[in-house]
C-alpha cells in the first residue's frame, strides 16, 4: 500500500511539474489549473482570470507535443475545459505569450520559408475558400450582422452596435476611395456582397465583384436582385488572377490574407493591368507588426493557406508595380471589438451551431472567435487599410480631412 501511495505522489508531482514547465514556456499566465486527478493550483501568484481544466493525461501530453494544435483540438473535443470567461482567458494567454516573445525578430530566412509555404495555386485557393466560407450561409447568419459583413467593423463611437459599425466601415472605405457616381469599381474577394452593394446603392458606382465561394456569390446575386441593383453590380464567381478589365477603383477587403505571400506580386500585376492611371485602390487586410508564421491550429482547422502579412511583406504587392502608397491606417482595436461582438452573438446560438454540425465544431469556432479577439487586443494581430495610386497620379488629397466629411452614404 505504501508503494502505491508513493508512486501516486511521485506521479502527481511529475504531472504538476510538467504543466508548470509547459505554462512557463507560454509566459506564466494568470490562470489556475485543475488536473484530471482533482489537483488544482495557480500558475502565478496573481489572482487567476479563469481556470483551465485538463480532463485527461493524454491532453497534457498533446499540449506538450504541440501547444497550439494540442490545446485547440483538446478544447474542441472537450478534453480541456475553461471555467470562467473564455474571452478573458484567451486575452490572458495571448498577452502572456506576446510578452514572452518580446524582442524576437524574424528575419529573411523566415520570410523566405513563408514565401515558399504560401504558394496558393488556383485549385488550392478554391479549396481553402470552400473550407471556410462555404460552411453554409445559415451558419454565418446566426452571428454576423444583417449585411453579413465578415471583416473588421469601424466603431465611430463606443456605443455603436455591430450593425452600425459595419455600415460605418463600408462608408469609411467609400470615403477613402473618393467614390463618385458612374465610376467603375473592381472588388476582389467580395464576401456576401455588402461593400459592392453599398457602393452601387449609395454612391452610384458600377461594380464588378469577384469571389470563388459558390455560396457567397449565390447569396450576393440574390441580394442584388432584391435591391434592384442587377444593372449596377455584377458578381463573378472566379479567382482574382483572372480579372482582366479596366477600372477607376480597385478594392479588396479581407482577401489578401488568403492570397499567399508567393502570389503578392501576381496580385499587384493584376491591379496594375486593371487600374487606370488616374485611379485609386485600397487593400484591407489582417496583418502583423513583424513577419511571423500563422498559428498552426488556425491553419489546420480554420484558415488553410492563410497568412497575416507584415507591412514590409505587403509591399510586395505595391513596389514591383511602382504604386504610390498614400495612406495607411491601423484599425486593430476595432477588430478586437468586432471579434468580441461576434463572440457574444455566437455564444447566444452555440446550441444551434452544435445542432447544425456537432459539439466539436461548435467548440472549435467558440475558441477561434475568442482567440481572434485576443490576438487583436494583445497586438499579436493588426488590421491594415492601405490606400494607393498608380505611379505618377497627382490627383491625391493633401490631407485626411476628406475621409471624415459627409455622411451621404449612410442608410
Amino acid at each position: 500500500m505504501s508503494v502505491d501511495t508513493s508512486h501516486s505522489l511521485a506521479e502527481r508531482s511529475f504531472d504538476r511539474a510538467l504543466i508548470h514547465s509547459l505554462l512557463k514556456h507560454v509566459g506564466n499566465p494568470r490562470i489556475s489549473i485543475r488536473l484530471w486527478n482533482g489537483d488544482e493550483f495557480q500558475v502565478s501568484d496573481e489572482r487567476p482570470v479563469a481556470c483551465m481544466e485538463i480532463r485527461r493525461r493524454r491532453a497534457a501530453l498533446r499540449l506538450l507535443r504541440s501547444p497550439s494544435v494540442g490545446f485547440g483540438e483538446c478544447y474542441s473535443q472537450g478534453l480541456i475545459e475553461v471555467h470562467g470567461d473564455l474571452l478573458a482567458f484567451a486575452n490572458e494567454i495571448t498577452a502572456a505569450i506576446t510578452r514572452k516573445r518580446e524582442g524576437r525578430y524574424y528575419g529573411p530566412k523566415l520570410r523566405s520559408m513563408l514565401h515558399a509555404m504560401n504558394a496558393n495555386s488556383l485549385t488550392r485557393a478554391r479549396h481553402n475558400v470552400h473550407h471556410h466560407y462555404d460552411l453554409g450561409n445559415d451558419f454565418y447568419k446566426l452571428w454576423l450582422d444583417p449585411r453579413l459583413v465578415y471583416t473588421c467593423a469601424y466603431y465611430e463611437s463606443p456605443a455603436a452596435t455591430l450593425a452600425e459599425a459595419q455600415l460605418a466601415k463600408l462608408e469609411h472605405v467609400c470615403r477613402k476611395l473618393k467614390l463618385r457616381p458612374g465610376q467603375k469599381v473592381i472588388e476582389a474577394g467580395c464576401g456576401w456582397g455588402a461593400l459592392a452593394l453599398h457602393m452601387a446603392e449609395h454612391h452610384g458606382a458600377n461594380v464588378v465583384a469577384y469571389n470563388t465561394s459558390t455560396e457567397q456569390i449565390a447569396y450576393a446575386r440574390e441580394q442584388a436582385a432584391t435591391l434592384g441593383l442587377d444593372d449596377k453590380v455584377k458578381f463573378v464567381e472566379d479567382d482574382y488572377r483572372n480579372i482582366d478589365e479596366r477600372c477607376d477603383v480597385f478594392v479588396s477587403v479581407g482577401m489578401l490574407e488568403h492570397v499567399g505571400l508567393a502570389n503578392f506580386g501576381t496580385l499587384g500585376s493584376v491591379i496594375k493591368r486593371c487600374l487606370k492611371k488616374d485611379g485609386i485602390g485600397l487593400i484591407h487586410s489582417i496583418g502583423r507588426s513583424h513577419a511571423q508564421k500563422m498559428d498552426p491550429w488556425i491553419i489546420k482547422h480554420i484558415f488553410p493557406g492563410g497568412h497575416a502579412p507584415s507591412l514590409s511583406e505587403m509591399t510586395a504587392v505595391f513596389e514591383p508595380c511602382k504604386f504610390s502608397i498614400i495612406d495607411i491606417e491601423n484599425l486593430r482595436p476595432h477588430y478586437a471589438r468586432t471579434c468580441a461582438d461576434w463572440l457574444r452573438n455566437y455564444e447566444a446560438v452555440t446550441d444551434q451551431v452544435a445542432a447544425m454540425y456537432d459539439e466539436e465544431f461548435a467548440r472549435m469556432w467558440h475558441l477561434y472567435l475568442a482567440g481572434s479577439s485576443a490576438g487583436f487586443q494583445s497586438g499579436t494581430l493588426q488590421l491594415y487599410q492601405v490606400l494607393f495610386v498608380p505611379h505618377g497620379n497627382d490627383q491625391v488629397p493633401w490631407t485626411r480631412e476628406y475621409q471624415y466629411q459627409g455622411q451621404s452614404g449612410r442608410a
